[in-house]
Formats: structure tokens, sequence, C-alpha cells
């Protein structure tokens, strides 16, 4: 299945602010704390989307861009007022867990293989995403692992897991960063990575790689909007989370998600349940 065509370091958790109303500064608004993946800041949909949920609400939003499991260790700290995450069994564990509540389907894009365009693993003719990683494995080429407890990692050792293939070889390299610098290493190095469609959009034009395998059903990436549980941390904003949270799935977010290019392709589709206008 081919889905539309659609650098923060994980570590430094920099907390980046959209600018607002133009008649109050900054610090009088009321602020909403997003932890969100690294995918969605570097690909621009947040500056996009959130000036204009500002603009209708008043309220500010502070965006943490990490991986998805420090934003949703973030969560289960109390640190932030919801995250938007892509890593749906760590989603169900988070609430599971009781420290969030109202998960909302958003969006989704999918996540594709790119490499050097000599492609020395001849992964381009592969049938499946478990052939396009045996291929590399066997072949000892270089492949850039996230390695940042991110959703897209937390993917990729999934696929080794099914293949039966420990990711040990020799090109195999785990640096601990976000998709951008991810992205700039493999293409520095000649090696293959995997990344999400959205960031590889956003990156391409500055990268010496090509897509060369996609549309495996597996590599869907779905994302969702979760509220921190309130109960556990009563001084959370949580009407403002709501608000950001149902705005997203709205009618207008919807359209907003669906509607953002980059290079002339869409990036992400809007897949809310039940948008609310």
């Amino acid at each position: 299945m081919k889905l539309p065509h659609l650098m923060v370091s994980a570590l430094s958790l920099a907390t980046l602010s959209v600018s607002a109303y133009a008649e109050a500064p900054q610090s009088e608004l009321p602020h909403v704390r997003l932890a969100t993946t690294t995918s969605t800041y570097h690909s621009g949909l947040l500056d996009y989307l959130l000036p204009e949920f500002t603009k209708e609400t008043g309220y500010q939003v502070d965006i943490i861009a990490a991986g998805t499991g420090k934003s949703l260790r973030m969560g289960e700290n109390g640190d932030v007022d919801l995250v938007m995450t892509h890593a749906p069994k760590a989603e169900a564990a988070f609430v599971k867990a009781g420290y969030g509540i109202e998960p909302h389907k958003v969006m989704y894009n999918d996540f594709v293989i790119v490499g050097p365009e000599k492609d020395p693993a001849d992964i381009h003719d592969q049938k499946s995403i478990d052939q396009v990683f045996d291929s590399i494995a066997k072949t000892n080429a270089i492949f850039i692992s996230r390695g940042d407890d991110s959703g897209t990692h937390k993917k990729e050792l999934q696929i080794w897991q099914q293949t039966n293939i420990e990711p040990n070889f020799g090109g195999y390299r785990s640096v601990g960063q976000g998709m951008g610098p991810t992205l700039n290493m493999a293409s520095e190095m000649q090696g293959y990575t995997m990344t999400d469609r959205g960031t590889w959009l956003a990156y391409q034009a500055k990268l010496d790689l090509a897509v060369l395998f996609e549309g495996d059903k597996q590599l869907f990436n779905p994302y969702q909007v979760i509220l921190v549980n309130p109960s556990r941390f009563p001084t959370l904003n949580t009407e403002g989370a709501k608000a950001l949270s149902q705005w997203l799935i709205s009618d207008k977010g919807q359209t907003m998600i669906n509607s953002y290019r980059k290079m002339g392709e869409q990036l992400f589709v809007a897949n809310a349940e039940t948008p609310n206008s």
C-alpha cells in the first residue's frame, strides 16, 4: 500500500514557542506545553498549524521536540500538558498505566527507506521491508539508526526483531539523534536509514540520498494526541491542552493538516475519527 505523498537533538529538549497575538506580550498569554516528536517539528507542520490555533484561542503553545519515548516520559512526570506521538504500543501502555487520557487519532504518513542512489545492498527491487533489512545486514551496508527511543527507532527495532536479525553488523550505527541529524549523517556516510516521509520531504533537497523502498503496509505511521492525566498532576493546564487536542481533530485543524505541503507534496493525511467543527 502506497500512502499519499505526503533538528533539534532529542537530548536538548529545547522549548520552542510559536508567536501569538500581536496585541499581547507572550508572557501574558496562557501557555500549553506540548511534547511531540522531532518529525512533527522538523517537517514544519507545527509552525504552520499552531499560529492559527493561537490566533483563534489565545493559547500560546510551547513545543518540546523529542523522541516519542522521551515525550511520553515527560508526560509521565507531569512536565507537559499533552503529547503528540507515533508509537501505538507505547501510547497504549501510557494510557493503560493512567498517565494519559482522551487519546485521539490526528493524522498519518508513512516510513520510507532512503539511501545512496548506487544502492549497494540492492534494496530497490525487494518485495517487503523484511527483505530490505535482510539485504542491508547481509551486505554489511551502512545503516544509520536514530537510536533515541523515538517512534521511528521503535519501529525500526520491531522490524529487526521480526526478521530475526540482531542489528550488530559492522555497518550498523546507532547515533542517538533526531531524524534531521540522522538523515544528514546517512547522506554524509552514504548509508541507509529509515525516516518518516514528512521529515524526508522537508530535508530531501539538502541530501545526497533517494527513496529506495516504500509502500509496505508495515511502514504505516499513525500519530495520536493524548492529554496528560490531571488527576496525577493538578497543576497541569488541562483546559488549554484539551483546547489544542480538540482543535487538531476539528474540521479546521484536519483541513489544515491535509493542506500542508513541502515541495508540492502532501506530508500528512488527517484521520481524526470524530472531527469537531
